[in-house]
């Protein structure tokens, strides 16, 4: 039985999700690093949980069957009046919540989307109401906002999950992020990065990846100078959009498929 990393799951939902059936969808497996992915399939400590592994059709064929397992394997939800399964959808901020419900929609009802979808946390604000995501068995998925400890005792953890787009880049530091991010891939020996922005060789030093970037994708901001002749328009290297640049390459696998854990 394989072991999740708690930097990839919220601990305080664990205790609260061991008493229950539940499925554990692993998302985006296609950019994980193949040498560091979980291998095993099967029940594991929460009776009845699964692992359901790469992203988007193979996973979303899986969920509803085994739901209904579930389901039906459980004598406390059997309710003679109500044949239909209302499911709640839980995890850690932009993940792929409501992808995941989407897609289920487009797969087993041949229907649009139904509820926003975005690239960093916070885009689902509140419970929404129930969306169907299949007929047979009728199945209802409710789509719920990100959920994270009140308090990440852990810097790393923290760092880890804020790489994953778990917490909003501008609390953290986009430099900060992109500091831990080289950091992480040359203690790896993940050198994507040395072939996508064409360096000689692996960097040490985030400031000179940084503006070896914002060199080569044009990343400049126009600058007002005051001098004792008059104001003076300069052009400067923009570092933040430069780490921006480096993290959005990281998250859309264009350095390489990396695990962070």
């Amino acid at each position: 039985r394989s072991h999740i990393p708690l930097s990839g799951r919220n601990p305080a939902l664990q205790e609260a999700l061991g008493i229950r059936p539940h499925v554990l969808v692993m998302n985006k497996m296609d950019l994980a690093d193949p040498r560091r992915q979980p291998v095993s399939a099967g029940a594991g400590p929460g009776g009845g949980q699964r692992w359901c592994h790469r992203q988007p059709c193979p996973c979303s064929l899986q969920v509803v069957p085994m739901v209904a397992s579930l389901v039906a394997e459980g004598p406390r939800y059997h309710r003679a009046e109500s044949s239909e399964h209302n499911i709640l959808v839980i995890g850690v901020p932009n993940v792929g919540k409501s992808s995941l419900i989407n897609s289920l929609r487009r797969l087993h009802l041949k229907k649009g989307k139904a509820t926003a979808v975005g690239g960093e946390p916070g885009v689902t604000k509140a419970v929404l109401s129930r969306i169907q995501v299949c007929e047979k068995p009728l199945m209802y998925l409710v789509d719920t906002p990100g959920v994270l400890p009140p308090r990440l005792g852990d810097v790393e953890m923290g760092m880890k999950l804020a790489l994953c787009g778990a917490i909003r880049d501008h609390l953290v530091g986009e430099d900060v992020m992109a500091d831990y991010l080289l950091y992480t891939l040359n203690k790896q020996q993940q050198f994507g990065y040395v072939q996508r922005y064409r360096l000689g060789q692996p960097c040490d030093h985030i400031e000179a990846l940084l503006k070896h970037v914002a060199l080569t994708q044009g990343r400049t901001q126009r600058v007002k100078v005051l001098t004792g002749t008059g104001n003076v328009n300069m052009m400067m290297l923009n570092y933040p959009a430069a780490a921006y640049e480096f993290l959005r390459d990281f998250r859309a696998g264009r350095l390489g498929r990396v695990t962070l854990d």
